[in-house]
């Protein structure tokens, strides 16, 4: 009888606890119950839970950070032009680029580290108290006896019928520039002297740029050059923004009645407010209401101008321009622009007007026109043979 009541009361206390487990679910969900099941993993803990909730908080927190730097961006876009406004020197050393010197660490004193081992570096004073750096060098088949040779020798080279060509180089760096350097050696083995300088306040240079402190240096080495040479012809070439130094001194040359034997515009444009309103950076801007006002004008402020599609009617010399289709600094249709304009100027009437184009295809963009196989016949037919002055009287398209 007691093992009958004891198994007895055993089965109603599982069936108690089986009715409490059903009747109760939490139970069910306690940890560790093995009633629990599969059903435990069914519902979320309070982690996930707040897992799931922190996703759109962070989504939420990216988002503002995306806005704070967009933000940021127009407030900085927005400041520029008045930045610009209020200080106009800044507009002027964006014109220059003066103070870019690359390539970097270039001893400008050793035109032998450049590959140049018939080059003659010195220094003139323009003024009293301000020095510039100038190169010359001599053709290259002299180059044997250019060795260890000092100022007086090249000077006296300038006696041979070998023409010389005064170089304007452009903005930022110095004349010890790479693409500078290629184009004096090209220049020097057709035969040519090269004589090259850095404005004032380029590369070693004294002094601060300004459109008529580089028309005055470059003027300095022209009359300077004209002294040492008898008949010898001397041709002006200016690229990119030394396309506008050698207008302005071209046209002084004509208004004294001493023009040059040639004037050679390698990548020209009309003049500094065309080409700043066409030039690469001006893009973000150039649709901007009072573009004009905020950077245009500003450069007229800084009293430059570099007007050479007004310099055309005034200049009286063989004109040959060359430009690179595919030049983004320099627009194309700026170049064509001003030959249209120098093909109808009476000043130029009777003189040779050339236009060479270089197909986009060739890749010689702003600065490479010297690689151009093509380059010494162009200067042969236009120059004509060594010592001589171009002859022929015509206006010519070669477009």
């Amino acid at each position: 009888m007691r093992k009958r009541n004891h198994s007895l009361t055993a089965e109603k206390d599982r069936g108690t606890t089986g009715s409490l487990l059903d009747s109760d679910p939490d139970l069910k969900q306690r940890p560790g119950s093995r009633a629990a099941g599969p059903a435990a993993g069914d519902r979320q803990g309070p982690e996930e839970e707040g897992g799931n909730m922190g996703k759109p908080f962070r989504r939420l927190s990216l988002l503002g950070k995306m806005q704070r730097i967009v933000l940021w961006l127009l407030l900085v876009y927005i400041s520029i032009p008045f930045i610009i406004k209020l200080c106009p020197s800044i507009q002027a050393k964006l014109v220059f680029l003066n103070f870019v010197t690359m390539p970097f660490f270039i001893d400008l004193k050793r035109p032998l580290d450049q590959g140049l081992n018939h080059t003659h570096n010195f220094y003139l004073e323009p003024e009293a108290g301000l020095r510039i750096g100038v190169w010359h060098t001599v053709p290259a088949h002299m180059w044997r006896d250019a060795q260890g040779k000092e100022a007086d020798w090249y000077d006296s080279t300038f006696s041979s019928a070998h023409p010389v060509i005064l170089y304007l180089h452009g903005n930022a760096g110095t004349r010890g520039g790479d693409h500078r350097v290629q184009l004096y050696k090209v220049l020097s083995s057709l035969g040519y002297h090269v004589v090259t300088f850095d404005y004032r306040g380029w590369g070693d240079s004294d002094g601060s740029p300004s459109e008529d402190g580089m028309t005055s240096d470059a003027l300095f080495i022209y009359d300077r050059l004209k002294q040492r040479l008898d008949k010898t012809s001397l041709y002006i070439w200016g690229h990119s923004l030394g396309t506008g130094v050698a207008t302005n001194l071209v046209r002084l040359l004509f208004d004294r009645g001493n023009p040059p034997d040639a004037l050679i515009l390698e990548s020209p444009f009309t003049n500094i407010r065309e080409e700043a309103k066409s030039h690469p950076f001006s893009m973000v801007y150039r649709y901007l209401p009072g573009f004009d006002w905020f950077f245009l004008d500003t450069i007229t402020v800084n009293n430059i101008r570099f007007a050479s599609d007004e310099n055309v009617n005034h200049i009286s010399c063989p004109v040959l321009i060359l430009h690179a289709e595919d030049d983004s600094v320099v627009p194309f249709h700026l170049g064509k622009k001003l030959y249209n304009m120098a093909s109808q100027s009476k000043s130029l009437r009777g003189h040779k007007v050339h236009f060479v184009p270089f197909p986009s295809s060739l890749k010689y963009k702003h600065k490479f026109i010297y690689r151009s196989p093509e380059l010494p016949h162009i200067l042969s037919d236009f120059l004509g043979p060594a010592g001589s002055w171009p002859s022929e009287k015509t206006t010519d398209d070669s477009a």
